[in-house]
């Protein structure tokens, strides 16, 4: 396997050794070990096709690897097989302003891709604090939710291209036109000419092919921003007031952060984190406006006098200012947390508190989630984990049409005893959602093994997918429910 793989990525970028596989055997989830065979790192979309035709004219697993940092466990080799770590493919292919649109491979991250377009004036709608070695395509793939709840970045993804498990290359979307990309289309459209394949692609987790390079929304950087804050205490009120003010299309990110949440991204040590997360109010409702190429003055003066409005005359209890009260200057720093990646000279702040995170995250009405928060308060509890501990964070989806919704676990990894408490509390506390409505719609380790066994036929759908574009289950197998 190695010398058949050496002949197509060099034997420089082709390795079994043991320092190199344990490096891809386990992630920062909680869930078991997996090694590897061997671990290539091939240059380009073709030598992608060549290794997985190699895999599968022998039926080799193949796991698919971009970020360089993992948190959920679908990188973890559940059958050995071979590792490509698509990190040597990190070119931005094209950036187009005037579609505003970027182009690049599957081991950009998005430390590079957004120092890139702030260069060219441009920027990126991006989740809450991404890691700055992640992959942005994965990012993508799996559908993180953005800050910025304006409809037209609830799909940011264009068009793309796979490899599939014979290793043929294959354009999805506009993409797909002849010339491209020289072509008129550009690649903008992710449904057209034909059928919407990206759709088989996106949460799958490599297993029905391998994407090499994808294309995004990107949107000029702003000209004038506002950010405003508001202590909150009832997420009915808070809910109702966002009903109000998002659906036309107030503002650009808005997102609610418990003071476990807050402080722990505002702050450096314990000590810090300790001092703030007892003046932080229960939750903190962030809110931005902006303007950009069009008019910036004029728009941020519309939105800003609707919100006094509103205020006023409906929401009188809502105590939104450009200030949180008791912590001065704290607008432009959150401004710049929202707008960049994490920085890479700190410590993640999910690990920063004690060293290891379980998140749980779903989607939700806005009108249930007071709900969930109960549900998760009461098995933290009886799993005796101290409610005070749990980070909390509700973000909503296209002008409040949807919420995520993000509950946070922070345990010591090396504490076998923590571990053990945060995995029987993460699989209560699922069940528990569940069986209220929550909807995980990115179910990883064993919250995707509750959703398949409860949605029986998903999971035939799902698994007739999968015989179309992998016959031969090469394609990480062991994840989703293949």
């Amino acid at each position: 396997m190695k010398d058949a793989l050496s002949k197509i990525v060099g034997k420089e970028n082709v390795s079994d050794t043991a320092g190199d596989l344990a490096l891809y055997s386990r992630d920062l989830s909680l869930l078991p070990a997996g090694s590897p065979d061997i671990v290539v790192w091939p240059g380009s979309a073709e030598e992608v096709g060549e290794v997985v035709k190699f895999a599968n004219s022998g039926n080799v697993p193949v796991v698919p690897v971009s970020s360089r940092t993992h948190v959920y466990g679908s990188t973890i080799p559940k059958e050995g097989g071979i590792i490509v770590d698509l990190k040597r493919m990190n070119k931005i292919l094209e950036i187009n302003k005037a579609d505003r649109l970027v182009r690049f491979e599957a081991g950009v991250t998005w430390q590079q891709l957004t120092e890139t377009l702030d260069k060219e004036g441009m920027r990126v709608v991006m989740p809450l604090t991404p890691r700055p070695d992640s992959s942005v395509l994965t990012s993508l793939l799996e559908r993180e939710v953005q800050t910025n709840i304006v409809y037209d970045y609830g799909e940011p993804t264009q068009s793309m291209q796979i490899v599939w498990s014979d290793g043929s290359l294959f354009r999805m979307g506009s993409g797909s036109v002849n010339h491209f990309p020289d072509s008129i289309s550009r690649g903008a459209n992710p449904s057209g000419p034909g059928l919407d394949f990206y759709r088989f692609v996106q949460g799958a987790q490599g297993t029905m092919g391998i994407v090499t390079w994808i294309s995004m929304k990107i949107e000029h950087k702003t000209k004038i921003d506002k950010m405003f804050f508001a202590p909150v205490e009832d997420l009915t009120y808070a809910n109702n007031f966002l009903h109000r003010i998002l659906p036309r299309r107030v503002g650009q990110e808005c997102l609610l952060l418990n003071n476990v949440d807050l402080a722990a991204i505002l702050t450096d040590n314990k000590k810090e984190y300790d001092e703030l997360a007892a003046k932080l109010p229960p939750w903190t409702l962030i809110l931005s406006i902006a303007g950009v190429m069009r008019r910036p003055e004029e728009k941020i003066a519309v939105e800003e006098n609707f919100l006094k409005e509103v205020l006023t005359n409906e929401y009188s209890s809502m105590i939104l200012s450009d200030k949180l009260a008791g912590f001065p200057g704290l607008g432009k720093k959150v401004l710049t947390i929202l707008r960049n990646p994490w920085p890479s000279n700190k410590k993640y702040w999910k690990n920063n508190l004690k060293g290891g995170c379980q998140d749980i995250f779903f989607i939700s009405r806005p009108a249930k989630v007071k709900d969930y928060v109960a549900i998760i308060d009461e098995v933290a509890a009886k799993n005796d984990y101290p409610i005070a501990n749990i980070g909390k964070y509700i973000q909503p989806i296209e002008h409040n049409r949807a919420s995520h919704v993000e509950f946070s676990f922070f345990y010591d990894p090396e504490n076998e005893q923590e571990r053990q408490q945060i995995a029987k509390l993460n699989r209560e506390a699922i069940v528990a959602l569940m069986d209220k409505g929550a909807f995980f719609s990115r179910p990883y380790g064993e919250a995707a093994a509750i959703v398949y066994d409860r949605a029986a036929n998903y999971t035939m759908a799902l698994k007739r997918v999968k015989k179309v574009f992998d016959p031969k289950n090469i394609m990480n197998p062991g994840n989703l429910c293949f």
